[in-house]
């Protein structure tokens, strides 16, 4: 899609695959900083049973997931301003609020060549998620959660089909796991563990595990290219 910028005349062009569909979302121009609407809208509802579907309350009992509320679109478009991230360049999101930790990994990702978002929540987190798949997460299992074991990105995580999860390399930040345990990140459906009394060794970490992930998968995509699934 093209879009044009009311206030500075720049054009520039999105994704479409990253465009959210039948809704208004916002997001803002790299030149100006204007805020820009977008309404993708059908002019005629589809069908009114769809309709209702979607604007449906919950039965008593069942209350509002986070995920439902991400996928409905029910939160303030504005919200979520788009990234604008020169082509090539990979990207990592980092789950973590801790000012002691955040730092060194946010160092450690630039240092390796990454773009890093800062997710405030884990609402912020899967909104980002939505309109980006980021080549690596980081994240805490206590980030935005009383229990570490119902984690919602970890959740997130978790349901995405495998086309997709497996081009991102998920890192589990824990203080209950030992570094480098696969039985752990096998349990967690994530890439590798982190314990926090090795960040300091954060960056030698990250880029051992990633460096052995690039060489597992490099195979399979390269089949997968050959025959035309990439």
């Amino acid at each position: 899609m093209e879009v044009i910028c009311k206030q500075c005349q720049s054009k520039f062009k999105i994704p479409n695959e990253k465009i959210p569909k039948g809704r208004v979302f916002s997001l803002t121009c790299p030149k100006c900083n204007n805020k820009i609407s977008i309404d993708t809208r059908p002019v005629a509802s589809s069908s009114p049973e769809k309709t209702q579907a979607v604007t449906a309350k919950p039965k008593p009992g069942q209350e509002k997931t986070i995920f439902d509320e991400v996928v409905s679109g029910t939160y303030n478009a504005s919200e979520k301003p788009f990234d604008f991230v020169e082509e090539g360049v990979e990207t990592a999101l980092l789950c973590e609020t801790n000012p002691a930790i955040l730092p060194k990994i946010k160092l450690s990702l630039k240092n390796m060549g990454y773009h890093t978002t800062e997710a405030q929540s884990a609402l912020d987190a899967l909104k980002q998620m939505r309109f980006h798949v980021f080549d690596v997460v980081v994240l805490n299992e206590k980030f935005d959660a009383h229990n570490p074991d119902e984690n919602n990105v970890l959740k997130y995580l978790k349901q995405l089909s495998m086309d997709v999860r497996r081009n991102i390399f998920a890192v589990l930040i824990t203080d209950r796991f030992r570094t480098m345990d696969n039985m752990a990140a096998f349990h967690k459906s994530v890439n590798m563990v982190v314990n926090l009394n090795n960040i300091e060794e954060i960056e030698k970490i990250l880029k051992s595990g990633i460096t052995d992930n690039t060489i597992f998968y490099q195979v399979f995509k390269e089949s997968l290219a050959k025959i035309g699934k990439v």
